[in-house]
């Protein structure tokens, strides 16, 4: 599934290509996705005006010129690509805009979603209330992180990934993160020493913003909106590096299962 990182990406291309723009055409090709696609939406789609394309958590978020906002979720395949040929039965909508611009969404596992609700109401929207922190928001300190761990019995890694702490950083990041901050994936999420939650924030920071600048990363389905590949998966210092030294210290890479994921670590730099 794409994580944070990938959304991103694909929100800076839409908000440089859509901001301003009018949506001029859409053909729907099935009544749903993941869940029922809402009721005439072509009808209320066209004419309207592209305001701003932002981000919360891993949904893609586009304003319009009505107070409504399209809320899109790209799930386990998603693809949102711009100017590309037709893409054959897993396209299920197709966007045209007053530029000529046309973007498709393919979806072959249909695991994505897309719904239209009033702005003054996305905050609560079933999607996004009760959602945790945003790592990429300036507020995102090890002091709030701490806050947000305080009391977690489960492990440092299973807490990271929990949408209800911190938003978006997923299996991939979270290993790489732990990594960086030189913590172990075993450790119990609320109990960090005083140091080490703004080393953890830090890390965080710093990796899901490498990955952002590196387009992502590309492993199974993930393509950014011109169809190129990331290749943050070229830097990764332990996710699926098992068996394989260390970029810092030379001893391999261990693997062990966490919430039936896996995870990537280095028993000596991490503790």
């Amino acid at each position: 599934m794409p994580e944070l990182p990938e959304v991103e990406t694909i929100v800076r291309a839409l908000a440089a290509r859509l901001t301003g723009r009018r949506i001029t055409a859409l053909e729907q090709r099935r009544p749903d996705l993941r869940f029922p696609l809402p009721e005439r939406l072509a009808e209320r789609l066209l004419g309207r005006r592209v305001q701003a394309v932002g981000r919360r958590a891993k949904y893609i978020l586009a304003a319009l010129d009505d107070d409504r906002t399209l809320l899109l979720h790209l799930g386990m395949s998603g693809r949102l690509l711009f100017d590309r040929p037709p893409a054959g039965p897993h396209e299920h909508l197709t966007f045209g805009f007053d530029d000529g611009t046309c973007l498709r969404f393919v979806d072959p596992r249909r695991f994505g979603m897309l719904d239209l609700t009033p702005t003054d109401q996305l905050e609560a929207h079933p999607r996004l209330a009760g959602l945790g922190l945003e790592p990429l928001a300036p507020s995102f300190t090890g002091e709030v992180l701490a806050a947000a761990l305080a009391g977690r019995k489960s492990p440092l890694k299973s807490a990271l990934m929990d949408q209800r702490v911190v938003v978006g950083v997923g299996n991939i990041y979270a290993s790489e993160s732990l990594h960086q901050a030189r913590l172990s994936p075993r450790r119990t999420a609320g109990f960090l020493r005083p140091a080490e939650a703004p080393r953890l924030a830090a890390a965080i920071r710093s990796v899901l913003n490498a990955a952002i600048a590196a387009g992502g990363s590309s492993l199974r389905d993930y393509v950014q909106t011109d169809g190129a590949l990331g290749f943050f998966q070229d830097r990764f210092a332990v996710y699926g590096r098992a068996g394989l030294p260390c970029p810092v210290c030379a001893r391999p890479i261990e693997k062990l299962v966490q919430a039936n994921r896996a995870t990537f670590w280095c028993r000596r730099c991490q503790r």
